[in-house]
């Protein structure tokens, strides 16, 4: 999606979301089927909540605060992103954080087709008979999951570039009277 649309999307929930929903704007991400709307809770006692908190203290006040959150903003949420969805063409869903814990709320699982090699197949079975996977779905989901957390600085690095070829794109003739004259 290109920076405009994802500038436009991000505005537009900006403008829509209650204040004192989130400690600043949500994080808007977007594709061609799905916006993910994801706000960090403010934490109930102002200071932020900690997955290292093992007793089970901060935990699960953030816990309890994201299941009061869900409950208390639900009709507003679904009004959001009806109109959304109207307006974008795309399903909304939503998301929190609350300290380090990431909490969904909803999600689309988007089928994805892709062929497969023999030894590829044989990668995701092993995932599956050794049940770290209940099917081959699911075992490249897995797949996609581990690429994006052990490669996450290089694909970083990649979507930066791929920012800069679309600024450069941007500045090159365009089709029509730009062309003609090349």
């Amino acid at each position: 999606m290109d920076k405009g649309a994802a500038t436009q999307i991000e505005e537009w929930f900006a403008k829509r979301i209650p204040e004192g929903w989130f400690e600043g704007p949500p994080e808007v991400e977007a594709d061609s089927e799905e916006i993910l709307v994801v706000g960090m809770l403010p934490a109930a006692d102002g200071a932020k909540v900690s997955k290292s908190d093992k007793g089970g203290g901060k935990e699960a006040d953030g816990m309890s605060k994201v299941s009061e959150f869900r409950r208390s903003t639900r009709e507003q949420r679904i009004e959001i992103a009806s109109e959304a969805e109207r307006l974008f063409n795309r399903k909304v869903s939503w998301a929190v954080r609350t300290g380090e814990t990431y909490v969904p709320f909803t999600g689309l699982g988007v089928p994805v087709m892709t062929r497969l090699r023999l030894r590829e197949r044989s990668l995701l079975d092993t995932l599956v008979d050794a049940g770290v996977a209940r099917s081959r779905s699911e075992a490249l989901s897995w797949c996609v999951r581990l690429v994006a957390d052990k490669q996450k600085d290089w694909l970083d690095e990649l979507r930066k570039a791929f920012e800069e070829v679309e600024k450069v794109r941007a500045k090159g003739p365009r089709e029509g009277k730009d062309l003609r004259t090349i």
